[in-house]
């Protein structure tokens, strides 16, 4: 007997997605968050910086510089002339830029991170990056003269995990992203390994001055950038390209006593309170994060799928189904699904890149539709151009019709990315006191004796909380952006009402350069604070 075919709102019904549901998820995923800081050992990782570093009434200047793109920049502060110089490393490889008023960057050059650098073993990786860094020193010198210094402070930026006891130290966490390197790695050791490696004897030596993770020198970027307003604050770093993370600072008393920082950077006499607000690097896509998905239905087995075909099945759930590594090749699963098992075409006349693994990019997908397409309105010739009927006989070929249905399962797979993110963000917020969420089970703001809880709130004296975003996925996919924001919009309105009194406006803004320009920032500040601890600054 043969089974009734399903039509394609139904096959996608598991990756449906509306308010009601990501509201709920934003509520789960502030509980989980609550616990993944104060218990997990593999989540919510602290980096020394305190929150006044983040938001000095001084401001920084200095040069610096990035890698993998390395080059130097300059943070003019107030008074548009550098006085110091530092070497900045992001290893994130954001191209974008913008705020070019307060920053000027110098001899910039980048280097993709092939597939067999990523198999081989560390020290092969870095004494590349040293190379790399080496290259753009030597262009330095040539520019501006050798340095006088004995060494040249450097600032990295990572995006991988990394225990840090200080700003100057890390210990590399497991990688994930296609890299086989293991973890426990000293970053900082490394680094220097690789740069004397490849340096040559006319060239100064480099100093860790401070180690960040992509996420939080977006944030220190965005907060650098966006002083002035007391109406406006810089709230949180995403970053939803290749992977998904978040920073957010947070009181040092909700996390776990082993992953506060022997020593924390701080602009004042607050390093012993224990109302301190500490820089944290969330990796909120890892595996603790993945009961509320469970709990609430959002994992489809085209998810399920798509981790247990992964370099480390169950490692990181919310980025499988958020970020650029993976949306392709969970766009691929669910056509070839549907065309095989509900259109009943048989596998192998259909497109070779429909049957190999990643044949398809999240590239493809996020630019497939007549608006988005800058050269090709027609989405059947799109689809044609990228996935050419196989080469064989009585082989398969695309119509309006499939054609239109490869758009519609792609805007389905942004649409629940965006969403999920979207919770995850308010989420957070709540986690860090920034808003105050209504607890669980409650789907409704309303408490005992018909009182809003939120009506006990005092009008808030910010009225936008920015969370500054960078990342070719959530940029350039379909309409992730828009469709985010209007998320946050949602949740925000459902958990307050209309009224805009009672919570500020949370609020994309764009913060592309947070990788290269945040190490620097940091750097110059370490080298500001431990230059003027005598003057009363603590260091």
């Amino acid at each position: 007997m043969a089974t009734t075919r399903q039509s394609l709102d139904e096959f996608l019904a598991p990756l449906a997605v509306d308010i009601s549901k990501v509201h709920s998820l934003a509520k789960s995923f502030y509980c989980t968050f609550t616990q993944l800081a104060r218990e997990s050992q593999n989540q919510f990782l602290s980096t020394p910086i305190s929150d006044t570093v983040l938001r000095p009434e001084n401001n920084g200047e200095g040069r610096g510089g990035t890698n993998l793109r390395v080059g130097f920049i300059e943070l003019l502060g107030s008074h548009n002339e550098a006085k110091a110089g530092e070497l900045n490393g992001d290893l994130n490889g954001h191209s974008d830029s913008q705020h070019r008023s307060r920053v000027k960057r110098y001899l910039e050059k980048a280097w993709p991170i092939g597939e067999q650098l990523k198999n081989n073993k560390a020290e092969d990786l870095f004494q590349w990056i040293g190379k790399c860094i080496a290259e753009v020193v030597q262009d330095g010198t040539r520019e501006w003269g050798p340095e006088k210094r004995e060494a040249l402070p450097l600032g990295v930026t990572f995006s991988f995990p990394m225990i840090q006891h200080t700003l100057s130290e890390a210990t590399l966490m497991s990688m994930g992203k296609g890299f086989a390197i293991t973890s426990n790695l000293d970053l900082g050791k490394l680094l220097l390994e690789g740069y004397e490696s490849a340096r040559d004897p006319s060239l100064p030596p480099i100093k860790i001055t401070a180690i960040v993770n992509d996420s939080v020198a977006t944030l220190v970027s965005f907060a650098y950038q966006l002083r002035s307003d007391p109406t406006r604050k810089a709230a949180m770093g995403l970053i939803v390209g290749t992977g998904c993370n978040a920073t957010i600072p947070l009181a040092i008393s909700k996390l776990h006593p082993s992953k506060r920082p022997a020593q924390v950077k701080v602009l004042d006499d607050s390093e012993d309170s224990p109302d301190l607000k500490i820089t944290v690097n969330t990796e909120w896509t890892i595996n603790g994060a993945a009961p509320p998905l469970h709990e609430l239905k959002f994992i489809t087995p085209w998810d399920t799928t798509l981790d247990a075909q992964g370099e480390a099945p169950g490692f990181q759930p919310f980025e499988y189904m958020t970020s650029g590594r993976y949306l392709g090749e969970l766009g691929r699963l669910i056509i070839l699904d549907y065309f095989v098992n509900q259109l009943q075409i048989p596998a192998t006349s259909l497109p070779t890149k429909l049957l190999q693994r990643h044949g398809l990019t999240t590239t493809f997908f996020g630019n497939l539709g007549p608006h988005l397409s800058s050269s090709e309105p027609s989405i059947l010739k799109q689809i044609e151009a990228e996935v050419p009927p196989a080469n064989v006989p009585n082989a398969w070929h695309w119509t309006y019709e499939t054609a239109d249905m490869v758009f519609k399962i792609s805007k389905a797979i942004q649409r629940r990315a965006a969403g999920m993110t979207a919770a995850a963000v308010i989420a957070l917020l709540g986690c860090a006191d920034e808003i105050q969420l209504s607890p669980l089970p409650s789907p409704s703001p309303s408490i005992a004796n018909g009182q809003s809880l939120h009506t006990l709130i005092d009008e808030p004296a910010i009225e936008e909380l920015m969370v500054g975003y960078t990342g070719g996925c959530i940029m350039h996919f379909q309409d992730y952006l828009q469709d985010c924001q209007q998320f946050l919009d949602d949740i925000m309105n459902a958990e307050f009402g209309p009224s805009k009194t009672k919570a500020p406006r949370v609020l994309l803004t764009p913060c592309h350069d947070g990788g290269i320009i945040g190490a620097g920032i940091l750097a110059g500040t370490v080298m500001t604070i431990d230059a003027t601890r005598d003057d009363g600054y603590t260091k």
